[in-house]
């Protein structure tokens, strides 16, 4: 790192968090126009949609703009991660997105794309997971398993953060916080730049944030969730793989698989939930409903703001506890990560079915 970026850090990470957000929203506006000029707006009479009048769903070109630019600018370009091919992913993955938002694309095209996206980032740019880390009883991986796993892993939160994009601010506010968790663990672990790349995302969301907080102008569309969720698995699996255990020497961060899970476990949670109800109740797990954690929460009478809060924090709390136990173990750690979610959700249910038997029992005294 130059030396001048290490004598004024705080300056230059507030003027790459700056520079992204005022990109982004510098954009919103005009895309605004554009879409409006074109009436290019949202699927209103969709049943999973939350809003009743059309609105522009191509924030996240602000969003995939300012990231590039910012990254060209600001990055720190060198051997150590391969910036070239995330853009080159993150182009191809912005194509399709883009061409979903305006025309709509079907899911085995929208598949083989990310499959695509995701080969190039694991072969040749090697960010990949490279052991199990002890989850399970095993450690390292061959090389065609390691990039099977790898390529499974980011398809899966890639999508993860699409399908969480279902009310105001939730996907914006989820890549937030789960990229300054990065950022600040990267930044202790003096992978400055995985903490730039992170905190660029932070900025480019945060400009578009503005525009999406309810009642929203305007949606990030598949352009903007699939890219961020990208960003934030490859970001991932780097916090994972520089804080291997080597022989002779103990990662800085102990449990950090465990830990990411945590950072992720919002999208990926909910994700792997509806995928399995679905399955078992034999319909195809790609088919769209609204079962997803906020529309359970919105059932409860929260506002798009409130929900968005409330799984924040949640998130939040989580990382802390296993920042707090990281010293059991990953396997461990990632059961109990995934038993509170279990266990939160399983609230919801008994808060929603006690709503309804109210309801019910309201209803039949005026019956």
């Amino acid at each position: 790192m130059p030396e001048f970026i290490i004598h004024y850090q705080l300056i230059y990470y507030l003027s790459i968090t700056g520079f992204a957000a005022l990109l982004s929203t510098i954009a919103i506006p005009s895309i605004l126009h554009v879409a409006r000029a074109r009436h290019l707006y949202d699927d209103i009479g969709h049943f999973r949609k939350q809003h009743d009048h059309g609105i522009p769903r191509l924030g996240g070109v602000a969003i995939f703009v300012s990231f590039s630019i910012t990254a060209l600018v600001f990055s720190l370009i060198d051997q150590s991660f391969p910036i070239g091919y995330l853009l080159t992913a993150s182009v191809i993955l912005f194509i399709v997105g883009l061409k979903d938002d305006l025309s709509g694309v079907n899911s085995s095209t929208k598949f083989s794309i990310q499959f695509i996206v995701a080969l190039i980032l694991v072969t040749l740019g090697n960010i990949r997971l490279t052991s199990m880390y002890g989850v399970f009883g095993v450690y390292d991986l061959p090389f065609a398993i390691s990039c099977a796993l790898s390529v499974l892993v980011i398809i899966l939160i890639v999508n993860a953060f699409n399908l969480i994009d279902g009310i105001d601010g939730l996907a914006g506010v989820t890549g937030i916080l789960t990229n300054c968790i990065f950022t600040l663990l990267f930044l202790y672990i003096h992978q400055y730049q995985l903490a730039v790349i992170s905190l660029i995302l932070v900025g480019s969301i945060t400009g578009f944030l503005r525009y999406n907080v309810s009642p929203a102008k305007i949606f990030m569309g598949d352009t903007g969730s699939l890219f961020i969720g990208l960003i934030s698995v490859v970001m991932a699996i780097k916090l994972i793989e520089v804080n291997k255990f080597v022989p002779g020497g103990t990662p800085q961060i102990s449990s950090a698989p465990a830990i990411t899970v945590a950072i992720l476990i919002g999208p990926v949670f909910d994700t792997l939930r509806v995928f399995f109800i679905r399955i078992m109740s034999g319909i195809s797990p790609f088919t769209a409903d609204r079962n997803h954690i906020h529309h359970r929460i919105l059932r409860l009478g929260y506002t798009h703001m409130q929900t968005t809060m409330i799984l924040a924090t949640l998130n939040l709390v989580t990382v802390v506890l296993a920042l707090a136990f990281s010293g059991l173990g990953n396997f461990v750690l990632i059961l109990i990560i995934f038993a509170m979610s279990m266990l939160f959700n399983w609230a919801i249910t008994f808060l929603i079915r006690s709503k309804e038997r109210e309801h019910v029992t309201f209803r039949n005294l005026f019956v």
